[in-house]
């Protein structure tokens, strides 16, 4: 029995330190999953050697973009049509804390922006076919969109007083589906950190955020040509704490006769903006410091992308208006204009022309 006894002391000690050398053997890695969220396609990547742990940081991520997705979804019941439908009967709500908070922000980021980004449109958006999660191949009556832009509903028309919310214009219908990507991007970076989880890469639908590094080296991006079938225009470096967002009319969109209308729409003519494929800005922790105080970058560059697009050739002017000076502009000419920041930074696949502008 004592040989026995000893035999098997030897094989336990064997088993641990087997198990102690595996895992000093083991190495960081890549972990990845990916959902269909917010209508759209999602993805986090956890740059560790815990599997478990990035395994149990992921889960809690997509756990919340659902919720996020559930609670302020633009036309099926969540807190926001609830409120929506309080503001078309001319009656004040309460609300969360949260969606206080974020129509607050929204306010603002409208306000710095002229009000070309602009959640109060949620009528017209719906009018264009975009509520819902096939688009059909129609116009809208010319006459219902002018209208709608004669009511002149604004995010300026909300009262928000603590949790009471409530509209001077009954033809305000909130939408925020050009600010809450980006504040879903903010709410994983929170959750990542709080699981211990120091780098990392969060994608939904191209908007994305990065934590720390891989490997010791940034993570490294593509910025999609905003045309079918091509390669990326150029990669970028991502850096922890910076966040990207693009505003595309290939994105959502349908073909009449064969003209594009996209989803993001001109609050001025009632109609999708002309002028611009894709607009890219890159927002860094050195632009929250010196220009949006309170922001945060995943939706700074969420939100901010959709004024710069709308705007046109003017779009640099409203880059500046939001601090951010790494964006990116392919025309609807097809022209690709840098700005100087980003240009830096990029790099170009081969035969793209790119001006770069201050």
């Amino acid at each position: 029995m004592p040989g026995a006894v000893a035999a098997g002391r030897l094989a336990g000690l064997f088993a641990l330190c087997l198990a102690v050398l595996l895992a000093g053997c083991s190495r960081p890695q890549v972990f990845h999953r990916e959902s269909y969220v917010f209508g759209t396609q999602v993805s986090v990547a956890v740059y560790g050697e815990d599997e478990a742990q990035a395994d149990a940081a992921i889960g809690a991520v997509l756990r919340e973009f659902d919720r996020l997705h559930r609670a302020y979804h633009a036309w099926e019941p969540s807190e926001l049509t609830a409120l929506n439908a309080a503001i078309a009967r001319g009656e004040a709500a309460t609300v969360s804390d949260e969606l206080a908070a974020m129509l607050k922000d929204a306010q603002r980021i409208s306000a710095a922006g002229d009000g070309l980004f602009d959640p109060a449109l949620g009528r017209l958006i719906a009018l264009w076919g975009f509520h819902t999660d096939t688009f059909v191949p129609r116009l809208p009556d010319p006459a219902r969109v002018q209208a709608l832009i004669a009511a002149r509903p604004h995010m300026a028309d909300l009262t928000i007083d603590g949790n009471r919310v409530s509209s001077r214009n009954p033809v305000v219908q909130l939408d925020l589906g050009g600010y809450a990507k980006g504040y879903a991007l903010d709410r994983a970076a929170a959750i990542l950190r709080a699981q211990g989880v120091a780098n990392a890469l969060i994608n939904i639908s191209g908007n994305l955020m990065a934590l720390g590094a891989k490997g010791g080296q940034p993570w490294r991006i593509g910025i999609q040509d905003p045309r079918p079938g091509q390669p990326p225009l150029a990669t970028l470096p991502l850096y922890d704490g910076e966040a990207i967002g693009t505003s595309g009319d290939y994105q959502r969109y349908f073909d009449v006769d064969g003209r594009r209308y996209s989803h993001l729409l001109d609050p001025r003519t009632g109609e999708p903006a002309r002028g611009t494929h894709s607009l890219t800005v890159l927002v860094t922790p050195a632009a929250l410091a010196g220009g949006m105080a309170g922001e945060a970058a995943g939706t700074l560059s969420d939100a901010a992308s959709k004024p710069a697009f709308i705007a046109g050739d003017g779009w640099r002017a409203m880059t500046r208006r939001f601090n951010v000076e790494h964006a990116l502009r392919v025309a609807g000419d097809g022209r690709v204009e840098v700005t100087k920041a980003l240009r830096a930074r990029l790099q170009f696949a081969a035969g793209i022309d790119a001006a770069v502008v201050d």
